[in-house]
Order: structure tokens, then sequence, then C-alpha cells
């Protein structure tokens, strides 16, 4: 998906994917640059291959009343009600919210009422959810950012809820957190999680510093499931992260099925774009 314009500031990513009854579906976010309209849809779109997409649905920003959009999150839930986790700037505010759009159809999710589910608070703005059923209850991590003062908004942890229902969600406190001298000192949010045998492996964007705002790479960490159904912090890689070759090289809000990726990149122009490449998964 190319951005609206080239150039720094015009970007098409935030992907979240999944596979449903054998076809692809790819839920992202469109944005321009900041006094231009920012991230002013989501949109949903439909693919056979998961290369070629046809839009099905898309929602806007002025449908929620907000200053911006960022990531969605897609899922189908066990009853087999198609869900949109939205993320909701608050205008004149570095304040963030998830509202809930629910639907029998994807194609319907663009005329869903909108529910508010991760309100935030006068504290934590609080956006960009990433989902994982097990079979008994909902899993959700979010990037939190603190809010007593503009300067040190953009900082950002990880935090971990659960819920019966996907709705009503319960907070277990911070799940991954910035490392001091590291390259994500500044920030860190799960993009992704996969769960097997008890091991979640999460995909997360990081950066060291404000300046590198809206430009964080990729690394991994992992996580282990516990007694009591819940999932332990999370521990992040040793290992160097993942960026674009162009400064300042972006590459962000990774997120997989089985066999292919998907990544918002900066492009040599410094707009981002949304691209997917098959993973080792396919290959092997």
């Amino acid at each position: 998906m190319a951005p609206p314009s080239g150039g720094p500031g015009n970007w098409a990513g935030g992907p979240s994917a999944i596979v449903h009854e054998s076809s692809v579906f790819l839920a992202y976010r469109l944005r321009r640059p900041i006094g231009s309209g920012r991230g002013y849809a989501n949109v949903i779109a439909r693919s056979a291959d998961g290369v070629h997409f046809t839009t099905i649905s898309e929602v806007s920003k002025e449908r929620f009343g907000g200053a911006s959009l960022e990531r969605p999150a897609l899922v189908v839930t066990p009853e087999g009600r198609w869900r949109l986790y939205v993320s909701v700037a608050t205008p004149g505010t570095k304040h963030w919210r998830v509202d809930l759009l629910e639907a029998d159809e994807p194609e319907k999710l663009g005329e869903a009422p909108a529910l508010t589910v991760l309100p935030g608070s006068d504290e934590v703005g609080v956006k960009d959810p990433v989902l994982h059923f097990d079979g008994r209850r909902w899993h959700l991590w979010a990037s939190v950012h603190p809010l007593e003062t503009a300067e040190h908004a953009d900082r950002m942890s990880t935090w971990y809820a659960t819920s019966p229902d996907g709705i009503d969600w319960t907070w277990h406190g911070v799940a991954l957190a910035p490392r001091p001298g590291t390259w994500d000192a500044r920030g860190v949010r799960l993009s992704a999680v996969t769960v097997r045998d008890g091991l979640l492996t999460a995909t997360y964007d990081g950066r060291a510093t404000a300046e590198e705002n809206w430009e964080e790479r990729t690394g991994t960490a992992t996580a282990t499931l516990q007694p009591d159904g819940l999932f332990s912090p999370l521990t992040a890689s040793a290992a160097d992260p993942c960026g674009s070759p162009h400064a300042p090289h972006g590459l962000r809000y990774l997120t997989a099925i089985p066999g292919r990726l998907y990544y918002e990149v900066t492009r040599e122009d410094g707009a981002h774009e949304l691209r997917t490449e098959a993973s080792l998964e396919s290959a092997g």
C-alpha cells in the first residue's frame, strides 16, 4: 500500500492482518503530515493471496471526533463477530483512547457504532492494542504514554491486560519497558504476538530518543505462560533491531500471518509505505 503522497509525514502502515476462511484481511492506517490531516483513516481490505488487496471498508477520524487515528487491530471472535479496535487521538491534547467497532461482516465495520473500551486517563494515553485469544479469555498488550508533560508524552511502555469478552479489561501492569542505554531507551510498543506451547514470541517497536519518534525500529521479545493463565512480563532480545536502509531507518508495526509478514517502512523519500514479504516459515 502506497502512502497518500510522497515525502516525510505521509504514511501507509500500522498493519493488522488475519486469515479467515482462506482469505487474508488487512486493517491499516493512512496518514498525512501534521497540519494536513494526520492519521485520517483506517482501512480494511481483503485478499486471496495476501499481496493484492481490495478495500472493503473504511473509517475516518471524523467518525470518532478524533484529531488522528493510529494502528487498528482486527480480530474475529469465537462467535464469528468482526471487531476493529481503533486508536483515537483526543483533539488539543496528547491523550489517546481505543474505541471498538463490531459487526457480523467486515464490510459493515465502517457503519458500526463505536464503544470506548480503553479510555486511558488524565495521566496516560492508551493506543495500538495487540490481541490474542487463548480459547478462554482475551489477552491484550497496548502502548501507554505518560501525560504529565507534553515534552515527555512521546515516551511509551507496553502494558498487559486480560478480558473475558474483549470489552471489559483488567490491567496487570507493565509487560515491556524501555531499557536505559539501549536502542529502545525512549519507548517500546508491541506490534504482534505468537503463542506456541506456552511460549509467547513478540515483535515490538523501539526508539532511543524523542527525535526518533515515528521512525522506530523492530526488535523481538519473549514471555511465558504462567500457572494462573497469565503471561509473564516480556524479556527483550539482545539482538540488534531491524530497520529500513533509508534514513531515518524506520521499520515498525510488524505483524504476521502464517508464511507472510506485513510492516510499515521508511522509503528513500521519507514517506512510509506498507510492505509484505514471505516469511521464513513459508520458505521452510
